[in-house]
């Protein structure tokens, strides 16, 4: 393996310990979940749930807002609503639009 590190340019190594680094936080995160649903599945058998026993709440992610609005002058650049508003919004409200004229 050694030999094959001395070949490689700086930049694929740089890549490599990118790739490396990745791939460790990824199974680091794994083992958590693996962890953290065994002893979910552990406590249900008790009779518990998860934040009885701890005091927490497991944070799921939410999925991604579907857009409510469209740019008028291209109509791929969209905006959920929430969040700060686009200059494309302010500016189409300024000049008079509705939030209407620029729904989906």
């Amino acid at each position: 393996m050694d030999n094959n590190l001395n070949s490689l340019s700086l930049k694929e190594l740089r890549d490599l310990q990118s790739q490396v680094a990745k791939a460790i936080a990824s199974f680091e995160d794994r083992k958590k979940k693996e962890a953290i649903a065994e002893l979910e599945e552990i406590a249900r058998t008790k009779g518990y749930s998860w934040a009885e026993l701890t005091g927490t709440t497991i944070v799921r992610k939410r999925a991604p807002a579907a857009p409510k609005y469209a740019n008028p002058a291209d109509k791929s650049d969209t905006w959920s609503g929430r969040g700060r508003k686009p200059r494309w919004f302010e500016a189409a409200i300024k000049a008079g639009k509705s939030p209407e004229d620029l729904s989906v």
